[in-house]
């Protein structure tokens, strides 16, 4: 059992969408040092904890903790200890990295310095960072989005889909970023589809089905709990109950008349 204070605790949490319960009785803990994957299909409850964690949806059951600080009575400095990457990065199209940046150090009340050029560097954004984010690709959002995150200097990164859209150099830059983010004391939460990066990446992994816990753990216990073997990808649908892709493609291809070819004689 880890004897070091979890950078995030999540207890009982529940929360509903008119009859849906989109999260139910979730918790679970994240250590300083770790990189936690949080999986599942479409409709798990995934987006639903991740915008509870940070705030921006108010659970109707549970508790959330950062940094040992009760977001629910102390949103404010609970919410100081953590940074969060959405989906797709929403930045301001109008406004420059380096403004992104003005505005949301002074909202964090930190003096960046030299740093904030360090970062901008570090991710290949140096020459661009007056320009408006506007004109960005999906990957350079991606890139200014961890610039965002990372000033920040909070423990704790919460990261939805990080990698969508980035190359294979700022993929591995960006893997190798939040590794050691996590052994140099720091935690991430990282939701992905990509299941093989995951692989690489994370010492733990929560699988969600139908908004509830339904395994969690490192790839040898869920690999164990699946039946002994199999890739990350064969676990994963067998824990989250997912179907045989093979045979949802093959009735797929039945139904619009595309008939399996017949074995060569």
């Amino acid at each position: 059992m880890n004897s070091t204070a979890p950078l995030l605790e999540v207890s009982h949490l529940t929360h509903s969408f008119g009859d849906r319960c989109a999260v139910k009785d979730l918790s679970f803990k994240v250590y300083p040092g770790q990189v936690v994957g949080l999986l599942g299909p479409n409709g798990a409850g995934k987006t639903t904890t991740v915008r509870a964690l940070c705030g921006l949806l108010n659970p109707d059951q549970g508790q959330i903790r950062v940094g040992g600080v009760d977001l629910a009575s102390d949103p404010l400095e609970a919410k100081r200890r953590l940074a969060l990457i959405p989906d797709g990065a929403p930045l301001y199209p109008n406004l420059s990295l380096r403004q992104h940046l003005d505005l949301t150090s002074g909202l964090r009340g930190i003096e960046l310095g030299v740093r904030a050029q360090e970062l901008i560097d570090g991710l290949a954004l140096g020459g661009r960072e007056d320009e408006p984010i506007g004109g960005f690709s999906r990957g350079m959002r991606q890139r200014a989005a961890l610039v965002l995150a990372l000033s920040a200097d909070a423990p704790l990164l919460i990261l939805d889909e990080p990698l969508t859209g980035l190359d294979a150099p700022g993929t591995a830059l960006i893997k190798e970023v939040l590794r050691q983010w996590a052994d140099r004391g720091g935690a991430v939460l990282y939701t992905s589809h990509l299941l093989d990066v995951v692989e690489r990446v994370c010492d733990s992994m929560l699988i969600l089905f139908d908004g509830a816990l339904v395994a969690e753990g490192d790839l040898e216990s869920l690999t164990s709990e699946a039946g002994g073997s199999g890739t990350l990808e064969e676990v994963f649908t067998i824990l989250a109950r997912s179907e045989d892709p093979a045979l949802a493609a093959g009735r797929l291809l039945d139904s619009i008349g595309r008939s399996a070819s017949q074995p060569k004689t």
